[in-house]
């Protein structure tokens, strides 16, 4: 599937992106205020940019931790053959299974990278026995518990990456 052509953007679209990913709740009035333009043109540039999917949507980052105790994951895959019938049958499973965060297919030595949470150890090796029953193609896993989170969910240097083009 090829990737669309990225889009033409300007520094306006760039900072409402920027402010965007600091804070989705900020009123449309802050936002125009934010980027230096009135409410209108503002609003019909954030109307475009979520039109063209830049903007996958907005939500809430938990801290689960205050929540309930849990345990956090990364655990990298490899999977038994390699036809696309067996992604293709991974990729879904992880879709379905609300514990795995992120799953990124990846190059190189192995094939997926995971980020998982569970309750505990043994809740994420019930998970782990779970998914291998399943029968959805792993060969190998490895897993690596995270002590700490030193930086999670930072936003997307936008405007860096765009000026690196």
């Amino acid at each position: 599937m090829a990737k669309p052509a990225p889009l033409r953007l300007d520094a306006v679209d760039l900072k409402i992106l920027a402010v965007l990913q600091r804070d989705g709740r900020i009123t449309k009035v802050g936002l125009a205020e934010a980027v230096n333009l009135s409410p209108s043109p503002c609003w019909e540039r954030l109307k475009r940019l979520e039109q063209a999917g830049l903007i996958k949507g907005y939500q809430a980052r938990l801290d689960l931790a205050r929540v309930a105790p849990i345990t956090e994951v990364l655990v990298e895959v490899t999977l038994e053959h390699h036809r696309q019938e067996d992604f293709a049958r991974f990729e879904q499973a992880m879709q379905e299974t609300p514990e795995v965060l992120d799953c990124w297919a990846t190059g190189g030595g192995l094939d997926y990278l995971l980020r998982v949470v569970a309750a505990d150890v043994d809740g994420y090796q019930r998970l782990i026995d779970r998914l291998l029953e399943a029968e959805i193609g792993i060969d190998r896993y490895f897993t690596y518990i995270v002590t700490r989170s030193v930086k999670s969910q930072a936003p997307l240097p936008v405007e860096r990456l765009v000026a690196e083009r």
